[in-house]
């Protein structure tokens, strides 16, 4: 898996319980050997790294205009 950097922004692709595969796309607040911890639009996800099936660093969200 590629080094994530805490405080950048992410998405991460894993599989759940079911077997199947969800996205997590927000701030990483923690990484270590065996979990990543994003904070994103549904809440703070906690994910395994066993689980992972990719991740990625992206840029920031465009800014919305009025």
């Amino acid at each position: 898996m590629v080094a994530l950097t805490p405080g950048k922004r992410v998405v991460v692709r894993y599989r759940l319980p079911d077997g199947r595969a969800t996205d997590a796309l927000g701030e990483l607040l923690s990484a270590d050997e065996t979990h990543l911890v994003v904070d994103g639009k549904h809440g703070v996800e906690t994910i395994a790294v066993d689980d992972v099936i990719a991740a990625k660093e992206v840029p920031p969200p465009p800014i919305r205009r009025p």
